[in-house]
């Protein structure tokens, strides 16, 4: 009889498709091709700015929960870096100038909404935000200093002093979700929420596109 695939492995395979086709959007692609703007890349950071808030926000509330609170690290907190490349990119006053798009809003409202009482759909946004940004993510911030001439300001949010080993990181970030204490079902359900979170992450570069055209217009 053929072992059981690891649930970390059955969401990986389930979900691959729909990261790829998030990191390919045009807006995106753009972006890491060189034809995107610094003023592109603005808008991106404070784009994330709000959905870490409502993420971060959610993982103080989960950490008094038995199985959410395995996966929350203060070493992958990213507010404080994003707004301290906010402030470097837009300046003291970034807060009075930037604000959610439409999806941002509704992708904000949705880790708002499992993140109250639903480990597993807050555990689905944690893994598509965080292991995306220790892996794709820190190749997207060196292309960003070489495209902007950033050393580390304004791409603070991609740095992780404080995880040495990416790679240990996310291979125990796995383990972790192997052992979670989820039957069939809720793992369906949790598989089903990381493909919501990607669907979100797609229209966000949707509407960042639509953004940048009205801007250029």
């Amino acid at each position: 009889m053929d072992a059981p695939i690891p649930f970390s492995a059955a969401l990986r395979e389930r979900s691959s498709s729909a990261h790829s086709g998030s990191e390919h959007a045009g807006f995106m692609a753009d972006l890491m091709s060189g034809k995107g703007t610094r003023d592109d890349y603005i808008a991106l950071v404070a784009q994330h700015w709000f959905i870490y808030e409502a993420l971060e926000a959610a993982a103080e509330r989960m950490k008094a929960d038995p199985v959410a609170s395995l996966f929350i690290s203060d070493r992958l907190t990213r507010l404080p870096a994003l707004e301290a490349d906010l402030e470097f990119l837009i300046g003291p006053d970034w807060r009075e100038r930037i604000e959610p798009l439409p999806t941002t809003k509704r992708y904000a409202d949705r880790i708002r909404q499992v993140g109250v009482a639903w480990a597993g759909g807050f555990v689905a946004h944690h893994y598509t935000r965080y292991l995306g940004d220790l892996s794709g993510g820190v190749f997207i911030g060196r292309l960003m200093a070489r495209q902007f001439g950033f050393e580390t300001n304004g791409i603070g949010f991609y740095l992780f002093h404080d995880i040495a080993d990416p790679k240990a990181f996310k291979d125990v970030y796995r383990e972790q979700l192997d052992a979670a204490p989820w039957d069939a079902a809720e793992q369906e359900r949790v598989i089903d929420e990381v493909l919501a979170a990607y669907r979100f992450n797609t229209d966000l570069f949707a509407d960042l596109a639509a953004s940048k055209a009205a801007r250029v217009a």
